[in-house]
């Protein structure tokens, strides 16, 4: 691949998530107002299909970045969110192909009961009222509701909907369960994990590291096995999310790596707190620096360049795969 149909291909990607992103926004806020919107949930469960088959690595950095600084409101960011993570665990757990859909257009419309609700939520800094806390308890029949309404004949869609909060019963493998059962108990594990990972007005997002550890502690034996899923497929420091590097600097996680702790990474900032002129790359599974700690986004005031670090995140996969690099003006890799 040419440096120039590289930087097309990551410019691209970045404007085809953010596009998703908009799609899904004005799709979740008027369903009444969408023609065909089982064929439009559809078209985007596709556009989400083909931005993930492009780079795993470099979807997962759009996501972790832009869902925190989106513009289009948090419950379209959230339900991407979840709707990408469902997508690579329906891969990594080998779901069959009508359940893998039926998971992930059920994340993508588990809230439609309550878009513009969950968008006033995040912001909103005060307790929530009694007629919010029963819009919320009320939000998985309700949405169910509004998808027949809409004309959402699939069954196990609905299921899942319905059940994405309901209490699950312990059980051995996943593959014990009846469909429906199973596919709420990941979506219900990946819908916290999506919530803890975003900011609110009422609180800061959590680091995707104590946000899975947080779901461990309240967790019982039946997210086990998500749990286990999702640290093999996105790890404690995904792409797109801001660690400290043991000599000080701030980096930010441009790809994964067979150990969950050990990233690839670029450095942004240095001990001090002073932007890096440029950055510079650490393959942190290969020796110094490591990885000390993960940090929240709102604990970085660096400007990150999105096109910059997916271009870096590719540059820096193919030096680790020891494919030829021609480009010029590129940081080393360490």
């Amino acid at each position: 691949m040419s440096v120039q149909a590289a930087d097309d291909d990551y410019e691209d990607l970045l404007a085809q998530w953010q596009d998703l992103e908009a799609a899904l926004s004005a799709l979740l806020l008027h369903p009444r107002l969408v023609l065909d919107f089982t064929g439009k949930v559809r078209l985007c469960d596709q556009w989400l299909q083909d931005i993930t088959g492009h780079d795993i690595d470099a979807a997962l950095y759009l996501m972790f970045q832009l869902a925190s600084t989106s513009t289009v409101g948090y419950s379209a960011a959230h339900a991407l969110v979840c709707a990408t993570l469902c997508q690579i665990l329906a891969q990594e757990l080998q779901l069959p192909r009508p359940e893998r859909d039926s998971l992930v257009r059920a994340a993508i419309t588990m809230n439609l009961s309550m878009t513009a609700l969950q968008n006033e939520l995040a912001l909103q800094g005060t307790p929530l009222s009694a007629p919010q806390k029963l819009a919320i308890a009320e939000h998985p029949g309700q949405s169910v509701a509004l998808l027949e309404e809409l004309d959402i004949r699939d069954d196990l869609w609905l299921d899942v909907v319905a059940a994405h909060h309901s209490p699950m019963q312990p059980y051995d493998t996943l593959a014990d369960l009846p469909a429906e059962t199973r596919l709420a108990c990941i979506l219900s594990t990946i819908d916290r994990y999506a919530a803890m990972i975003s900011p609110r007005k009422s609180r800061t997002e959590r680091t995707a590291s104590d946000s899975v550890r947080e779901i461990v502690a309240q967790g019982t034996q039946h997210n086990d096995e998500v749990i286990a899923a999702l640290m093999r497929t996105v790890g404690l420091c995904p792409p797109g999310t801001f660690v400290r590097l043991d000599n000080g600097d701030t980096a930010v996680v441009l790809r994964r790596s067979e150990q969950a702790s050990q990233p690839l990474v670029a450095s942004v900032a240095s001990a001090d707190g002073e932007a890096l002129d440029a950055p510079v790359l650490y393959h942190t599974a290969r020796g110094q620096p490591q990885v000390a700690a993960a940090l929240a986004r709102s604990a970085v005031t660096t400007d990150i360049n999105h096109h910059m670090m997916v271009r870096l995140g590719l540059y820096a996969a193919r030096m680790t795969n020891e494919l030829p690099v021609r480009e010029s003006g590129m940081p080393p890799l360490v």
